[in-house]
């Protein structure tokens, strides 16, 4: 499936890019809203595109090769965006967008471990280069450290299941791939869902991806560390796919409005209509969050 932007037209809306500004992208992955970012800052502006994966930044800049001027790459995790833009030399930004979650490249290659649907390698990382990945967490972690993860980051109410169903299946062996654990985890829980649209796995899936890639503290880091650099009047737009990331931009727009920082844009987030969910059902858990540096 090729990559499409969720929200596009509501996220450049509420972003408002204009001649020369510099926008910072956080999650740059397949250059979705980047594209269209570049055309209306122009030359004069400035694009800085995060990614933590490294094949990711290599994509966008082959695909945006003839902007260059206006486009700067940057493999790291969005997290550091102080030390990001800090050792540019930029102070302020005129807007920042997070499309957090992961994306349809990722989903789409089984090689990567991140989907339940497509057998490969059980890694879940968005950086190959270091760090754990979720076969060490699944093969190595106590049921008690599994139900936590898959619990807390995945609201599975059946985490014990799947953490009991996992600790016996590897004593046999290794779990060494998604169509493995996915197997699992149906067999876990497969009695207890009867009539549910998501996948049986999708939530553990869910819970590993954001463990090993330590998703919910870089949201806060990032989030805030943004909003510290947006100039007066600048935008940040952050689009989540589930309740726990939701929560957090939700939290940190309301105490920084209570602190005088910010401005609420959406009272309430806003979601993807009928034909995008169509187009992209991808698209359906969306939620975009908009807030505005106060002057």
């Amino acid at each position: 499936m090729a990559h499409l932007p969720v929200l596009f037209e509501e996220v450049l809306l509420h972003l408002r890019p204009e001649p020369g500004d510099v926008i910072f992208d956080a999650t740059a992955g397949g250059g979705g809203h980047a594209g269209e970012i570049l055309k209306r800052i122009g030359p004069s502006g400035k694009l800085i595109a995060v990614d933590r994966d490294a094949e990711a930044m290599e994509r966008i800049m082959a695909k945006f090769k003839e902007l260059n001027s206006s486009l700067t790459c940057v493999n790291d995790d969005f997290r550091n965006i102080r030390d990001i833009l800090g050792v540019r030399g930029i102070s302020t930004i005129d807007g920042a967008l997070f499309d957090l979650g992961v994306s349809s490249y990722h989903l789409d290659d089984g090689s990567r471990g991140f989907s339940f649907l497509k057998d490969g390698p059980l890694d879940m990382r968005f950086d190959t280069r270091g760090g754990i990945s979720a076969r060490d967490v699944v093969n190595t972690y106590s049921q008690d450290e599994l139900r936590t993860i898959i619990k807390d980051f995945g609201e599975e109410r059946h985490a014990l299941l799947v953490a009991r169903r996992i600790c016996s299946a590897r004593k046999a062996g290794a779990i060494n791939t998604t169509g493995e654990l996915a197997k699992i985890v149906d067999e876990a829980v497969g009695s207890k869902y009867r009539h549910q649209r998501l996948h049986l796995a999708a939530r553990t899936f869910q819970a590993l991806r954001i463990f090993v890639n330590d998703e919910l503290a870089a949201v806060r880091e990032g989030a805030a560390g943004a909003i510290d650099y947006l100039r007066p009047g600048a935008r940040i737009c952050v689009i989540s796919f589930h309740s726990l990331e939701d929560r957090i931009v939700k939290n940190i727009f309301r105490d920084k409005k209570k602190e005088g920082h910010l401005d609420i844009v959406t009272k309430k987030p806003l979601g993807p209509g009928f034909d995008e969910i169509r187009n992209n059902p991808r698209s359906r858990s969306a939620k975009l969050r908009v807030a505005e540096k106060k002057i």
